[in-house]
């Protein structure tokens, strides 16, 4: 269970000093949260301000990953980094591939499950990027150097090439590529599993 710090006051500001002064905490260390209560007869308005210390989560975070391990009867090594309120999480081990699953399933429905834990737990969507050995990041490279050869396809040709079914992420990373170029553009179009980006030329001018 994740600790909630939750403290009130006329102001943000005296909440949050209480926080930091009770709890011997400092501001970077935490998640914080506000919440402005309209007053009402005979009680004055007020702030409550719900605080959440950073290790915790970290903490969290590791003891779902080594449940993941006994689960799945493989021995997982973890990096988690944090910044910006976004943790970049990095997993290890004696068997990626389970881990990864076929095209990355797997992976995507471990950060599913992690995200909602950590929501469920701590009441704030944090953002969170779970890779297996760099899996992904190969696999971004990869995209990009695809996408960039069928740029040039497109732009000798002025044919329009459909991309295979992409997630969210792979899709917004092609239409970034895709924007550099001029005389193009792209779009997303089919529904669920299906849904992939179109490269299209067009002429200008």
């Amino acid at each position: 269970m994740l600790e909630i710090i939750n403290e009130e006051a006329k102001t943000k500001e005296e909440a949050l000093e209480k926080i930091l002064n009770k709890n011997n905490l400092k501001q970077e260390d935490l998640f914080l949260k506000s919440e402005f209560i309209e007053g009402k007869l005979f009680k004055s308005a007020k702030y409550i301000v719900t605080a959440l210390k950073k290790s915790d989560v970290k903490n969290f975070i590791e003891s779902f990953i080594n449940k993941l391990g006994n689960l799945m009867n493989i021995n997982i090594e973890s990096e988690i980094l944090e910044k910006d309120e976004i943790y970049n999480i990095t997993l290890i081990s004696d068997n990626n591939s389970i881990l990864i699953g076929k095209d990355g399933k797997t992976l995507n429905s471990i950060q599913t499950i992690l995200r909602q834990a950590v929501k469920k737990e701590a009441n704030l969507a944090l953002k969170i990027n779970l890779d297996v050995a760099n899996y992904k990041v190969k696999k971004m490279k990869n995209i990009e150097y695809e996408v960039k050869s069928i740029v040039k396809e497109v732009l000798s040709s002025k044919i329009d090439v459909s991309l295979d079914p992409m997630n969210s992420y792979e899709r917004r990373l092609v239409h970034n590529i895709v924007n550099q170029y001029e005389n193009l553009k792209t779009e997303s179009t089919g529904e669920g599993k299906d849904r992939h980006v179109v490269i299209k030329y067009i002429e200008k001018a």
